[in-house]
């Protein structure tokens, strides 16, 4: 990530399709343009919707000097006479003109992404955070970034209470560092979130993992009636059989042994290997086809996705109880 004090690229390519992290390098990059010149002429543009001859008069020399910024969004939308004119320009980029590109990463628009990269444009990556691993690693780095401490467990605490989305666990460690002494806990999570924690879908799967039904039931509708959405729900169901499934099956030993082999953090595979107790490897894959058939009701706009959960919380229990037995 660029800083405000570094110097401004002269083409600066953002690919991934993360909008936190592609807004924030887009950011970083128009503030160390503006550091060099405070003046400097920002423009932002669709790349669906620029046409060739605008980036031409954009990137030209100017009569009056001064840096200019031009930011263009959606690259793998833009056209083929513009990505023609970008990559024509980028074989010989003007030194007072920053260039920025994001670009998704896919397939789409290719040719461009391929075609900077090759014209050594510095490229900052924004793909999505892929599992717990990746986003406790997040977590933890925007503690430290802005000054404070956040150990694993308490990192895995806070995205249990806040979930996935990116932007809101960034807003979660700004209001902690702004309301704490900045050394983040377990227990300071804890404290802060009380109540919101309760009622995420990660209760309502520890708990049908653990036969609990009253608790999952309990945890499930107090948890739709304050409005949490049913797909994080289901997906909490559904990663809680897979991983007690996929820990249960690599055998007995030592978390922190079986991170790496496993692709998961020690705290949660610990966590697993308690949940598998009195679990069968039959009634795992009942468990699993139950919260399938929970996931795809769901996703998919049933009527009732309400009912679903719980059929799926009765179904896992069950599975549990009876180990696959038919």
């Amino acid at each position: 990530m660029l800083g405000v004090n570094s110097a401004p690229p002269s083409l600066l390519l953002v690919v991934g399709d993360e909008e936190l992290l592609a807004a924030r390098a887009v950011v970083a990059a128009v503030e160390a343009a503006r550091a060099a010149d405070p003046g400097a002429d920002v423009r932002e543009y669709e790349g669906g919707q620029l046409a060739a001859g605008e980036v031409a008069e954009m990137l030209s020399p100017s009569l009056f000097g001064g840096r200019r910024v031009l930011v263009i969004r959606s690259g793998q939308d833009a056209r083929k006479d513009l990505v023609t004119a970008l990559l024509a320009y980028a074989k010989s980029p003007d030194p007072d003109v920053t260039l920025i590109v994001t670009h998704l990463g896919g397939a789409k628009g290719k040719a461009l992404a391929d075609g900077l990269k090759s014209a050594g444009a510095t490229v900052v990556p924004a793909a999505k955070l892929k599992g717990d691993r990746e986003r406790i690693a997040f977590v933890r780095d925007e503690f430290r970034r802005n000054g404070g401490r956040c150990d694993e467990p308490a990192a895995a605490a806070l995205l249990q209470a806040v979930g996935t989305d990116l932007r809101e666990i960034a807003a979660a460690c700004s209001q902690l560092l702004a309301d704490t002494d900045g050394k983040i806990s377990p227990a300071v999570v804890a404290r802060y979130y009380k109540g919101r924690a309760e009622v995420s879908g990660f209760a309502v799967a520890d708990a049908a993992m653990i036969g609990d039904v009253p608790a999952a039931l309990e945890a499930l509708r107090w948890a739709l009636h304050v409005g949490v959405d049913p797909v994080p729900i289901a997906d909490a169901i559904a990663d809680g059989v897979r991983t007690v499934a996929r820990v249960a099956s690599a055998g007995r030993g030592n978390p922190y042994q079986m991170a790496s082999s496993l692709g998961m953090p020690a705290w949660k595979i610990q966590k697993a290997q308690e949940r598998a107790r009195g679990w069968s490897p039959e009634g795992l894959v009942d468990a699993m086809r139950a919260a399938a058939e929970c996931n795809a009701a769901v996703k998919g706009g049933g009527e009732d996705r309400g009912y679903a959960l719980e059929q799926a919380v009765f179904a896992v229990a069950q599975a549990r109880r009876s180990g696959g037995a038919r």
